[in-house]
């Protein structure tokens, strides 16, 4: 098979692996083929494609839109991330916890993130660019966030920021702090609110 889904420690999340054929030209994958992903199992819809660029230091998240959820499939083009999910899937045994993955342009591994999730990265590289494939549009309208450095889902991003402070958009220093008391998702990853 081309590719090679490993879940992870959080139902609904996955590393994803492809077959990289290289040689002294270089190199040749599938970054994405809906055949090998539905034959794995995976069998979302995805329906638009975005990217970024940022540098060393910067710190997006941690996003999710309500009333239209995204499914994403994410890797970083070129440079490394560490990339966040965090459940907020209400009933579901790992609500409030998070996953992390390094995604590195050497490796070409992806991050597939369910429906119901909390998104986030930080970049490790000096600069990193990020792509990632969506199920559903964006709309800004439906916007929602956690603050970053939330202390009770506890992301360890110290290890990372060396002492640092991260990047941040004034968008994401005053996201609101998670609230286990809160409806976020239905275990299907629709808003309950």
């Amino acid at each position: 098979m081309p590719i090679t889904v490993t879940p992870c420690s959080i139902d609904g999340l996955f590393e994803i692996t492809p077959k990289v054929f290289g040689d002294n030209r270089g190199y040749f994958f599938e970054c994405y083929s809906e055949r090998d992903f539905f034959d794995a199992g995976l069998k979302m819809k995805f329906v638009q494609d975005n990217q970024s660029m940022s540098k060393k230091g910067v710190l997006r998240g941690l996003h999710f839109q309500k009333k239209h959820p995204q499914g994403k499939l994410v890797r970083s083009i070129s440079g490394k991330v560490y990339d966040v999910a965090v459940d907020l899937r209400n009933g579901s045994p790992t609500f409030g916890k998070y996953h992390g993955v390094i995604l590195d342009s050497e490796l070409q591994n992806q991050f597939y993130i369910s429906e119901g999730f909390a998104h986030g990265f930080y970049v490790l590289s000096d600069s990193a660019v990020f792509a990632y494939k969506c199920t559903d549009y964006y709309h800004p309208e439906d916007e929602g966030g956690i603050l970053w450095n939330d202390p009770v889902i506890g992301i360890d991003w110290k290890k990372l920021l060396d002492g640092a402070e991260p990047i941040l958009s004034q968008k994401d220093t005053v996201q609101p702090v998670f609230d286990s008391s809160k409806k976020y998702f239905d275990l299907n990853g629709v808003w309950s609110n």
